[in-house]
């Protein structure tokens, strides 16, 4: 596509037509930068230096209003990327949820013979069987539970694989948080996890015991929890302002997506080692592609100092998405949106003044910005963010993962109680991403808190049903393993519940990610995201201990989640909207937007 032909207005119209009408009559000035007419209306080239035009406005821009101004907020070129990037997800989603195929409790069955008849019953208690009496349906490979025997009083050791999984991904997310924001960019760090990803998850299909299976599902953690968050601001920091909030919610399209796949994927493979093997591969080959097709962050690039990158990758934007950026344009972190109008302000008194030297030899420096977990609790605006949005994350991880896992003790085929749950998250992501760009970060995420919260009470309330003395390790191969069972009393009315408290968590856990990056300046953004997943993986840890209280009464679970959803919904009205706010670069930035707000 080849650059388009239009001509742009202005930066600063207010400048631009203050000049003289003599200064643009002008024809001897010799043009060295022919697109800058595009750029600054009608004047030559000797104008660039007038004192009226400052060298720090003219260069000094920030890649927001780049992407708004010239190189398009959200098109073909940002699309592509935002759909590639965002794939990551569908990997995660494969290594997340495949702890319920690979650890799940085969159906048994009595063995056929005649000392059986008598002492082996569907009704009977499996571990008060002796083995030669049953056998597990589809032979003992099917699972990690029936090759190892993770029953009668072992049944503790699946619970420990899925906490190291997600320890690991609590250690990972705070380790390539780090690594993303600092040496190895967005786009190194995505590929180094994918390629971890890949051979800790092939390697777990050929574990010959529990503990090397144990250790090397926490590997697997530590880098199959950073591949979304890793893809995530690779995808979204390109994305103009206004756009960036609804696109971003997109991404959690690719998870969802990611779970209906692998309920697939087990659905054909008869063995939890082939799973491991099959749900591993694509992360090799997705790492692989990202290093030939993929574009590093032009933020990162920007805070990094390496400036030239940064505008080659937003040329490469703009010239894609048919547009054209001015040779004269380039992108600094010294300035920020809100500081424009004061800055003019400033030249117009240095002006009177009679500093006109001194404005014609300014020049924009360009300087590597860099930032850590601990500057982000050494600045007031964000130590306050920090610690507000590290519950919140907490929080909505409980409820979310907690509502998840109850949902398996109302009687459902395993295969497709995981797809319905995937399908029951799509409308929340279409409705928050409408409401988000209406309503603003804010209010959607307390509206969905608080939703959350009234459905989970409603669940509490409701009366417990029958078991009917049926084992919870039977399950006959009829067609009810493929539909929802006939249950009676509270059981429909809890499912209800509990699908809409899921689809509420849902739009809250996905909006958490766009509302902490726009908290947080690019310096330390992959940072405060990493910080934040760890408190949302420790969340994901505490939410199956709540839900074994099931066990005691099945009311426990949703009153607590109901308790922790509300607490959560009133701890955000502490922070601000991000609503069409800049990304801004810097701590200093953020700083001097929160003195001219107050």
């Amino acid at each position: 596509m080849g650059p388009a032909t239009d001509v742009r207005e202005p930066l600063l119209p207010e400048l631009a037509t203050s000049r003289g009408s003599a200064e643009a009559d002008d024809a001897t000035a010799p043009a060295q930068l022919p697109t800058s007419k595009h750029a600054h209306g009608s004047g030559e080239d000797s104008d660039l230096h007038s004192p009226l035009w400052p060298d720090r406005f003219r260069h000094g821009l920030s890649i927001d209003d780049v992407l708004t101004t010239w190189a398009g907020e959200f098109g073909f070129a940002q699309f592509i990327h935002f759909m590639f990037a965002s794939f990551a997800w569908t990997l995660e989603a494969l290594q997340t949820m495949l702890m319920i195929f690979a650890d799940k409790t085969p159906t048994w069955k009595c063995i056929a013979t005649a000392d059986s008849k008598s002492s082996c019953l569907p009704s009977s208690s499996l571990c008060s069987l002796d083995s030669s009496l049953w056998e597990w349906v589809g032979g003992i490979h099917q699972s990690t539970v029936s090759e190892w025997e993770l029953i009668c009083g072992e049944e503790y050791k699946v619970g420990l694989v899925q906490s190291a999984f997600f320890l690991g991904a609590l250690l990972g997310a705070g380790l390539f948080g780090h690594l993303s924001d600092s040496r190895l960019g967005r786009k190194g760090t995505l590929v180094l996890v994918c390629i971890l990803n890949s051979l800790t998850g092939i390697l777990t299909g050929f574990a010959p015991n529990y503990w090397v299976y144990f250790a090397l599902r926490m590997a697997t953690g530590i880098s199959a929890g950073s591949l979304g968050l890793s893809s995530f601001v690779l995808a979204t920091e390109p994305i103009g302002p206004s756009k960036r909030g609804a696109v971003g919610m997109s991404t959690f399209y690719f998870f969802s997506g990611g779970i209906m796949l692998l309920s697939g994927l087990a659905l054909l493979t008869p063995s939890w080692r082939q799973l491991c093997i099959v749900s591993s591969i694509p992360s090799l080959v997705y790492g692989i592609l990202v290093v030939f097709f993929l574009e590093e962050s032009p933020r990162w690039y920007l805070v990094q100092g390496r400036v030239n990158d940064a505008m080659k990758v937003l040329a490469s934007i703009a010239r894609w998405n048919g547009k054209f950026i001015p040779e004269d344009i380039t992108v600094t972190i010294e300035k920020e949106e809100d500081d424009i109008e004061g800055s003019i302000q400033h030249e117009q008194e240095d002006l009177q003044g009679e500093s006109v030297p001194k404005l014609q030899n300014s020049q924009v420096t360009h300087h590597q910005a860099s930032g850590t977990i601990f500057d982000v609790f050494r600045v007031h605006p964000t130590r306050i963010r920090m610690f507000i949005m590290t519950f919140i994350w907490l929080f909505v991880a409980v409820v979310y993962y907690g509502v998840s896992l109850n949902v398996s003790n109302l009687g459902t085929n395993l295969y497709l109680s995981v797809l319905l749950n995937a399908l029951a998250e799509m409308p929340a992501f279409v409705l928050t991403a409408i409401c988000l760009e209406k309503y603003g970060r804010k209010r959607v995420l307390i509206f969905a808190l608080l939703l959350g919260a009234v459905c989970c009470l409603l669940g509490s309330l409701v009366p417990e049903h029958e078991e009917n003395g049926v084992s919870n390790y039977h399950l006959t191969l009829s067609v009810q393993d493929f539909v929802l069972s006939k249950t009676v009393n509270g059981s429909v009315m809890r499912l209800v519940c509990g699908m809409v408290a899921i689809f509420a968590m849902a739009g809250a856990y996905n909006l958490l990610y766009i509302y902490t990056a726009e908290l947080f300046p690019t310096v330390v953004r992959n940072a405060a995201l990493g910080f934040t997943s760890q408190a949302a993986q420790i969340g994901a840890i505490v939410a199956p201990m709540v839900v074994v209280l099931g066990k005691l009464h099945g009311s426990i679970p949703f009153a607590s989640f109901s308790v922790v959803s509300f607490l959560g919904g009133l701890i955000v009205f502490k922070l601000p909207e991000t609503l069409h706010r800049p990304l801004y670069e810097t701590f200093e930035g953020l700083q001097r937007s929160e003195r001219i707000r107050n």
